[in-house]
């Protein structure tokens, strides 16, 4: 008898200990699948609007099954243009490892260089595997991301981008004031039919114009000359280059040796405050789905950002300062910073910064505080800042410590930064 009890009570042991385990997700296992995405870009040499569709229809397939998976979060993605019906899911069991799974669909699929995403889903699934998650989880979480991404990739398609390459090569205007490619690289023109593309929020017949450039003109007397003249005589102070530094940004960046050009490991402005958006998130110790909220309504927003602002580059088509002060001040003026490849006004970081101040304040609330470790991998000291508006500021400023925006291409990048942030805003605060 006391054989069978024993017999009995390993066999109950047993039973429990081969239930299948719950893996705990934090909110900072998300930044596993946006730093292997950047790691891609760096590779893959994407430019700054494409990197931002990468990421913003990855952190829509995540967040998609995790709003199936719990109605409290709120579903604002429900509201963008076209956005496809979805089934609510309450069944899923794993949504966390789901979501990961669902953005790693995603990810392979529409970047490059996705064969590199594929392995890194391998490594990640077997990891999970080894904390303890049943094959039958991982099974049927597989079947539920792949479906989702399957619906995600076919929102992404229809958003037109595959379609722009039937549109005629760009070709710089003739005019003068007009914007031409810069070296050392002279890079074409990147995206200039950006905005053709659809939008996830904007009605641009309800969206506020911004100021109209500076004209140009090459008198000494002229506003536009003043504003030559106010970045070839910008304050060169070791702090104000490191702030340039800091906030470059720039993928396309060369350093010229000679007869040898290098390309610079450099990620783009999005995937530097999708960085900022993780190192706050795990300060404030949120969990999964809220953390993937902020990231899934951040990189909308900015793409939307970089439509809002390319549209208006193209519109304007204006001359970078390396080209204008070598022409009216002084032939051998090199700024800073290397020019990015696309016209000048308004600035795209002070767009895109002002947009994602604005957003991350809605989630994380004002006067944040917080150390801006996110290019420290890349050789780049960390910075503290107050808050989130704090940083935008500094990283506006920073074009024209670089020499590559004028004044008011910055103050007008601003302007449509808030402009845009305030529009999605009003997505954010509407009840399902």
């Amino acid at each position: 008898m006391k054989k069978i009890i024993l017999f009995l009570s390993f066999l109950a042991c047993w039973a429990c200990n081969s239930e299948p385990k719950k893996i705990q997700f934090s909110g900072t296992e998300i930044d596993k699948v946006v730093q292997e995405m950047t790691e891609m870009m760096i590779h893959d040499v994407s430019n700054p609007p494409l990197s931002m569709r990468f990421f913003s229809y990855a952190c829509l397939a995540g967040y998609q099954v995790m709003t199936e998976a719990d109605t409290s979060l709120h579903a604002f993605q429900k509201r963008f243009n076209g956005y496809p019906t979805f089934k609510n899911d309450s069944s899923i069991e794993a949504p966390e490892f789901t979501a990961m799974l669902a953005m790693m669909e995603v990810a392979q699929k529409m970047q490059p260089s996705g064969v590199r995403m594929k392995e890194f889903e391998v490594r990640y699934i077997d990891s999970c595997r080894q904390l303890g998650l049943s094959e039958q989880v991982i099974e049927t979480s597989t079947q539920k991301a792949q479906a989702v991404a399957k619906g995600i990739l076919a929102y992404a398609k229809a958003d037109g981008y595959n379609k722009l390459s039937n549109f005629p090569k760009y070709t710089p205007k003739k005019t003068a004031g007009s914007w031409y490619s810069t070296p050392p690289g002279y890079f074409p023109a990147v995206e200039p039919y950006f905005y053709r593309i659809r939008s996830f929020s904007l009605d641009t017949n309800n969206i506020e114009e911004i100021p109209t450039p500076v004209p140009y003109s090459e008198s000494n007397s002229s506003s536009f000359y003043a504003l030559c003249k106010a970045v070839y005589q910008a304050n060169k102070s070791e702090e104000n280059l490191k702030i340039a530094a800091f906030w470059d940004c720039n993928p396309f960046a060369l350093n010229d040796q000679g007869h040898l050009l290098i390309g610079m490991k450099k990620i783009s402005p999005g995937a530097h405050w999708l960085g900022i958006a993780g190192i706050a998130s795990a300060k404030k110790q949120l969990k999964f789905g809220e953390s993937l909220a902020i990231r899934t309504a951040l990189s909308t927003s900015l793409m939307d950002a970089f439509w809002l602002c390319w549209r208006e580059k193209y519109h304007s088509h204006r001359i970078r300062p390396e080209t204008a002060i070598r022409k009216l001040i002084d032939p051998t003026w090199k700024p800073f910073l290397q020019t990015p490849p696309f016209p000048e006004y308004p600035s795209g970081h002070s767009t895109v910064s002002t947009t994602a101040a604005i957003v991350l304040t809605h989630f994380l609330g004002p006067n944040f505080s917080y150390t801006d470790t996110v290019e420290k991998r890349y050789g780049i000291d960390d910075r503290s800042f107050t808050s989130f508006e704090a940083a935008a500021e500094e990283a506006s400023i920073s074009r024209f410590y670089g020499g590559i925006h004028y004044m008011d291409g910055i103050q007008a990048g601003q302007t449509q930064g808030r402009i845009l942030g305030k529009h999605f805003l009003t997505l954010l605060k509407h009840e399902n």
